[in-house]
């Protein structure tokens, strides 16, 4: 039985016609803020946050929620996620990215190493994320597992196994790559009614949920 995890919630900054992007939103509206740590990477002050549903759920007590803003940059992104792992060592993270023309949530399964193709917001395309890492890097989550938890909900979750090579797929590898797969990615959609925050982010808080179960389950 795990007795504390602490866990992280990432979402991206400004980019093309997203001048809020609706990943950093959400992770907002998600999360209570509690109050400010003294834990500042890169000059990106966190905050430390509470979730309600976790206390709602019988968890609440086990849990530390870290949240941030990441840039669009290839560079920043995996300085602050490699010095995320190092200096906090999460038990688990979340990032959250925008997937344009969607209309569901979709949980990224893997992560993977190479076959960037778009330039991030400096005009930057990198050959790899981890030089020398494997091709392709699973969660410890089951999303196809979790997706079913709300196939009769009525809720639009579902596994993917492409996380689109670009910052999304390059956040996510490093993340698993540094936090030994102990990591989560899950695209919200751009349209349809989840793109509404009051829709979205109770179905975002269940999702995490049944994930933090999992491992917690795992750990037993």
């Amino acid at each position: 039985m795990l007795m504390f995890i602490l866990i992280f919630i990432q979402g991206f900054g400004p980019f093309k016609e997203f001048l809020v992007n609706p990943s950093w939103k959400a992770a907002q509206v998600m999360i209570k803020v509690t109050y400010f740590c003294h834990v500042t990477l890169h000059r990106h002050a966190f905050c430390q946050m509470t979730l309600q549903a976790l206390k709602e759920a019988g968890l609440g007590e086990k849990f530390e929620v870290h949240s941030m803003e990441v840039p669009v940059s290839y560079v920043k992104t995996q300085q602050i996620i490699t010095e995320l792992w190092q200096s906090l060592q999460p038990k688990f993270a979340v990032h959250l990215g925008i997937a344009r023309g969607s209309r569901v949530l979709l949980l990224e399964q893997s992560g993977r190493n190479r076959g960037y193709k778009d330039r991030d917001v400096c005009g930057f395309c990198p050959k790899s994320c981890m030089e020398g890492g494997p091709e392709k890097l699973h969660s410890i989550i089951n999303m196809r597992a979790v997706s079913k938890h709300f196939k009769d909900t009525g809720m639009d979750v579902l596994p993917s196994a492409d996380a689109g090579r670009f910052l999304c797929d390059f956040a996510y590898y490093c993340s698993l790559y540094h936090g030994h797969q102990r990591a989560a990615f899950i695209h919200i959609p751009s349209s349809g009614c989840l793109a509404s925050a009051d829709r979205l982010v109770p179905v975002l808080q269940t999702v995490i949920l049944t994930m933090l179960q999992q491992l917690e389950d795992g750990e037993e």
